[in-house]
């Protein structure tokens, strides 16, 4: 089951969906929405994942225009990887703390102070970011990524702290980690893990590397400090493919609470409890499906990346898919 939320709300009319569907056709268009959106987008969207895995998908597709339901680098990565289609973000809004945490000048400054570093960026940053890279990187893949990297070059990575700190643990590399944060992250401590513990002391533990509590949750796993528990650290989409395959019929989730609803209709029969209830990312929740009605009728508001930013982006995130490809096919 899910657990109840203060955010749920009623669902779309029948009138509304109807207006929905009958636009998409119109315009030939794709409606995609992360993990973390309202239940109701969720369930009306063509695809729901991961910020990557859904700009991946949709470019394979022969829709002509993006409806992304998530925050603008998402968008923005969508109109990079996708750079014919019309790229719509219902709520301009809808914005990132962890990617407004580093812009292009300050990549660019922080690169002038180590020159030739190889850089490595989360997906969760802006276009401009993602140009000054070498590599860019997801939760699941980032150790992959920075295990590539000869060791005797200098890294510089972010905008993660806790994804960095995360990354150089199970690496046993050492880098130069820009100090930013998602304020939803960060906000979930190991209180609120030791509080779910006491309540449910069979359950599995999910963790988001961006959390705060993930340090010290690695410490205490590998201590003994978590006996009978088994911790996964991984991406929200390990986190659905995990919870499907695992035999465990209760997890804490340390991660923005609109993933349970995903983990509910993927997982059936089990019970997802939020690690904190107030994990609430206030930037996800401003699509609704009124907002992507009225994105579709006027074709608007539309993301749009500079083609030469969007160029040296691309290459950044190419670099990473080639290095995931050639692990997969080890």
């Amino acid at each position: 089951m899910i657990a109840p939320s203060e955010h749920s709300v009623a669902g779309p009319s029948a009138e509304l969906l109807g207006r929905i569907d009958r636009l998409r056709s119109q315009h030939n268009a794709v409606i995609l929405a992360h993990y973390y959106q309202r239940p109701e987008v969720q369930d009306l969207a063509d695809f729901v994942g991961d910020s990557l895995g859904l700009s991946q998908q949709v470019a394979g597709t022969s829709a002509d225009v993006i409806v992304f339901c998530g925050v603008h680098f998402m968008a923005e990565t969508a109109a990079i990887l996708s750079p014919n289609k019309v790229v719509l973000l219902p709520d301009l809004g809808a914005g990132c703390s962890l990617a407004d945490t580093i812009t292009g000048d300050q990549m660019r400054a922080w690169k002038a102070q180590h020159p030739g570093a190889v850089v490595v960026s989360y997906i969760n940053t802006t276009a401009d970011v993602k140009a000054e890279s070498d590599y860019c990187c997801t939760s699941s893949n980032a150790a992959d990524i920075v295990n590539s990297i000869p060791e005797d070059r200098e890294i510089l990575f972010c905008p993660d702290m806790f994804l960095g700190a995360h990354v150089e643990r199970v690496t046993g590399r050492r880098m130069h980690i820009w100090m930013g944060e998602c304020h939803v992250h960060a906000g979930i401590d190991p209180s609120d893990l030791d509080a779910m513990r006491r309540q449910h002391p069979d359950a599995e533990l999910l963790i988001h590397p961006e959390c705060g509590c993930t340090a010290s949750a690695m410490y205490r796993m590998s201590s003994g400090d978590l006996p009978g528990t088994t911790t996964v650290v991984t991406s929200t989409e390990g986190m659905v493919r995990h919870a499907r395959e695992s035999e465990a019929k209760t997890f804490i989730v340390a991660t923005e609470v609109g993933i349970l609803h995903r983990l509910e209709r993927f997982a059936p029969g089990k019970t997802f409890l939020p690690a904190s209830p107030r994990a609430v990312c206030k930037f996800m929740k401003m699509i609704t499906p009124d907002k992507i009605a009225d994105s579709l009728e006027t074709l608007s508001p539309r993301i749009a990346v500079d083609p030469m930013i969007a160029a040296r982006a691309r290459h950044a995130i190419d670099r990473m898919l080639a290095v995931s490809a050639a692990k997969a096919a080890a």
